[in-house]
């Protein structure tokens, strides 16, 4: 598949959401949106967002009237779909590589503030806690970015990596294209 294809980008199954705790500033938040909106979120959420945050998103792809976003003020507010597991983003010493992390079916990824960690109330919550594999902590949207980005390709079809420098080949490429239609559940 190309970018040209009505299927593009590849999608998988399932559903994901993307939220914050504390967050506090609207470029940061309006950021986090449109990657969100990019890649294909169900929703994103806000826990114990500051009103400068929610009143000023700054997100030019107006994701916000794409998908809903929920702000709750604290965790015990929090409602996900059943089903749904909540997935901290931290950098803590036993959370899971993200790299080593087999994404769930059904996900709500949670990154912390702009400056702290997510609360412990909030981690004894959490299904999973996964880390980005960094010398130092990236700014919340790159995040949930880089979050999204590991999810929707581990997740999708794409064609596999090819052994050598360079894309796949078309061959490779109309392989992928004939397990989808021999094989929708896959």
């Amino acid at each position: 598949m190309t970018p040209s294809t009505p299927n593009w980008p590849p999608t998988a199954r399932g559903y994901f959401a993307i939220g914050a705790e504390r967050m506090s500033k609207s470029l940061n938040l309006g950021n986090l949106m449109r990657s969100a909106h990019g890649f294909g979120a169900s929703f994103t959420f806000t826990i114990g967002a500051t009103y400068q945050a929610l009143e000023a998103a700054a997100d030019t792809s107006k994701g916000q009237n794409h998908l809903p976003h929920y702000n709750w003020d604290e965790i015990g507010e929090l409602v996900l779909p059943k089903g749904c597991l909540l997935i901290g983003v931290e950098l803590t010493d036993d959370a899971v590589d993200l790299p080593s992390f087999h994404h769930p079916m059904r996900a709500a990824y949670l990154l912390g503030p702009e400056h702290g960690s997510i609360s412990q109330p909030i981690l004894d919550q959490c299904h999973y806690v996964v880390k980005i594999p960094t010398k130092f902590c990236v700014n919340v949207a790159m995040a949930g970015a880089i979050v999204m980005y590991d999810r929707v390709i581990s997740k999708a079809r794409f064609s596999p990596r090819p052994a050598r420098t360079g894309g796949p080949t078309p061959e490779a490429v109309a392989s992928l294209q004939g397990q989808r239609r021999n094989n929708p559940k896959g």
